[in-house]
């Protein structure tokens, strides 16, 4: 039996990889019993931050190349993500509630998945931990004191108003660079609304953080007026950058703050990159001062909380598993993974690399010509600096040299799908799967 703790996108994963191929699995999660303070929902694989997984594009996209990575290997979380999607351009969205309601019922209908509801408070000898970034209690400083000192960051989430209450006279719908079937809905500003907003942004009052919350902000998930804050026109570079779009004239904004749709419903909007640590009064009267959110309806305000992972590069080898003891697995953004997608795939090969343990076989991770191999093999080198990490073209192994970009990517794309294939050959042989 193969005790997987936490039921997030990667414990989920590793459960569901081993189960479905009659591996018994205990998975332990503390839901409905108790919730972090990020999570709502009694069901498994709840999306917490944004209904996003990123670009959807194979071709000029890491993480994009990552999913169809996931894909050729049987993830679960690419099969809940397509039964669940909703429009958002070249993005892979999707309706938070199908999402992790296709997760759950996959892992009950399971017959080799027992379930267990049950808060674990001390790390186990062997089996795999995947409580997430929010693990804290008695688990955490159990892990603090058998492993060593863990790392945190802030991580923040976007706020969602109700469709019907955004006007939308003072929008234009598109997507960028015209990718996608027009999507988004986008609130176009004025200079003069844009310095306003920046302006009331970077002055409004921010929620306090217990001191236990205290550490570093990770640049992935930095909150709104945090980025306001360095320089009036960086949100013009950045979330809010007109480049690509124009409104019915043909004309391009100043700036423009892009809304994508919350569930497939389309009743729900999130307020794209717009992740913030303001009040819930500032962030309505913020979010306001945008033409189009004037008299918006907030479903949802945005929060901050402490993301925890640890100093993977010294305590975990390329297959995830514990130096120190290797019957022991990490999964999740708990090793230094970061994004839903990344997370997942941590999971996926937890299940792989114990798949392959049962039946005898050598375990490790892919070359780091594929997106999955290079997270693997990044989060267990030693580095000086270590902090979590996306998908990126650069992480992988620079064996393309084309000074076009979009070839470049399309030729490290292709290797990696290879990399993906010979890899799931020494798993099932050629054709398995």
């Amino acid at each position: 039996m193969i005790r997987i703790i936490g039921a997030g996108l990667a414990g989920s994963e590793a459960a569901y990889y081993l189960g479905s191929r009659g591996v018994e699995v205990e998975l332990v999660d503390m839901k409905p019993q108790k919730f972090t303070p990020a999570h709502g929902s009694a069901n498994f694989g709840e999306l917490v931050c944004s209904n996003s997984l990123k670009s959807d594009d194979i071709r000029g996209n890491a993480c994009g190349l990552l999913k169809e990575e996931m894909r050729r290997l049987g993830s679960l979380t690419m099969a809940a993500a397509e039964a669940s999607r909703v429009p958002a351009g070249g993005a892979l969205a999707v309706d938070r509630e199908k999402f992790s309601a296709y997760i759950t019922e996959k892992l009950r209908a399971c017959p080799h998945i027992h379930i267990v509801c049950e808060e674990v408070t001390s790390l186990p000898e062997r089996g795999v931990i995947a409580t997430g970034p929010l693990t804290g209690g008695a688990l955490y400083k159990d892990i603090e004191e058998k492993l060593g000192a863990s790392l945190h960051f802030y991580d923040a989430s976007a706020p969602i108003v109700a469709a019907d209450s955004i006007d939308l006279d003072r929008t234009f719908t598109g997507d960028r660079y015209g990718k996608g079937t027009g999507d988004y809905i986008n609130c176009p500003l004025t200079k003069e609304e844009y310095d306003a907003f920046v302006e009331a942004l970077t002055t409004a009052e921010r929620a306090t953080l217990h001191d236990f919350e205290k550490g570093e902000i990770f640049e992935g998930c930095m909150p709104l007026e945090v980025m306001a804050s360095r320089g009036k026109d960086t949100l013009r570079f950045g979330t809010f950058k007109p480049v690509g779009l124009a409104d019915e004239s043909g004309a391009r904004p100043y700036a423009v703050l892009q809304l994508r749709k919350e569930n497939e419903a389309g009743t729900s909007y999130n307020l794209v990159g717009c992740q913030t640590n303001l009040k819930f009064g500032e962030q309505k009267r913020v979010f306001s001062l945008i033409p189009a959110l004037a008299h918006a309806e907030f479903e949802r305000y945005g929060v901050m909380h402490r993301n925890t992972y640890l100093p993977a590069d010294r305590l975990l080898s390329n297959d995830f598993s514990l130096r120190s003891n290797p019957d022991l697995f990490f999964a999740g953004q708990i090793t230094g993974v970061e994004g839903y997608v990344e997370s997942a795939m941590s999971g996926l090969f937890v299940g792989i690399h114990i798949w392959n343990r049962l039946h005898g076989k050598l375990s490790e991770a892919p070359e780091d010509t594929c997106v999955s191999g290079a997270l693997a093999r990044y989060i267990s080198t030693e580095n000086k600096d270590f902090q979590p990490m996306n998908a990126n073209y650069g992480i992988l192994r620079q064996s393309v040299c084309v000074r076009d970009k979009k070839e470049k990517k399309r030729r490290l794309g292709a290797l990696a799908l290879e990399e993906i294939e010979r890899f799931k050959a020494t798993i099932y042989g050629e054709g398995g799967r």
